[in-house]
């Protein structure tokens, strides 16, 4: 389970472990949790009519989820948006931010490079960067389409947890892991999860599936994808550096 500390992006209460709730909004309650800090193919949905602004982008968008490549500019102020969906947020910028209630009371919170925060629907809120550079995060929508896990009969363990990996946030939509590749392979596995990978350094990972074949995947600094469950290989760093904060859907 994950460790929370202090406040960080939420006007609604978090459920560490469990079922997240959408709560009302009460004047004691945080304006952000904090999870950690980490260093398919579908029919188009709709994009949340909150992220319609600027400074945002979608990088992925199917039944399953829409990820969002957003940035907030210091003194642009969002607009007060009522989120149809749970999402997760990882930053990829260090920065702070001003978060306002509708009843006005607000707290500036800073943010880390890795930090993932999980908000449950219902949220109403303004966010406002108070930081001189921009603040940048991938905004991960999660859509009420759910796929149950596939059974591993693969023969190979789980792809997490895995010898190394460090559990960031869990709850009932999203198992989040923060993961390092060396140059030594990591544990042939099997994906019974479809997952949002976001890689957080630069280099290239060769990746090898039972039957031997092998691909090179050259990775870079906020590269985001989602790739479907049934998948089994290995992965090993042959250039650079490679971690990844992995949202394994539920």
């Amino acid at each position: 389970m994950s460790q929370f500390a202090t406040p960080l992006l939420a006007l609604t209460l978090l459920v560490a472990s469990g079922t997240p709730a959408a709560a009302p909004i009460e004047p004691r309650t945080p304006l952000l949790e904090r999870a950690g800090r980490g260093g398919a193919k579908g029919a188009p949905t709709q994009a949340p009519a909150a992220l319609h602004r600027d400074g945002v982008a979608p990088i992925v968008d199917n039944e399953r989820v829409t990820v969002w490549d957003i940035t907030w500019t210091k003194g642009a102020p969002s607009p007060l948006p009522r989120r149809n969906d749970d999402y997760v947020v990882l930053f990829l910028t260090n920065g702070r931010m001003k978060l306002t209630r509708p009843d006005g009371g607000s707290v500036t919170v800073p943010t880390g490079v890795g930090d993932v925060v999980f908000q449950p629907k219902g949220t109403i809120k303004t966010e406002e960067n108070v930081s001189d550079e921009p603040v940048r995060a991938r905004v991960i929508a999660l859509h009420d389409h759910y796929v149950a896990p596939l059974k591993n009969s693969s023969g190979y363990p789980k792809a997490f947890p895995r010898p190394g990996s460090r559990k960031l946030l869990d709850n009932a939509r999203v198992v989040v892991w923060d993961y390092a590749f060396t140059s030594s392979p990591s544990p042939m596995h099997f994906h019974d999860k479809d997952v949002v990978v976001t890689y957080m350094e630069d280099g290239a990972l060769a990746s090898t599936t039972p039957d031997g074949q092998s691909q090179t995947n050259e990775i870079t600094f906020g590269l985001t994808k989602f790739n479907a469950r049934n998948r089994t290989h290995t992965e090993q760093l042959v250039r650079g550096k490679a971690r990844i904060v992995a949202v394994e859907l539920k």
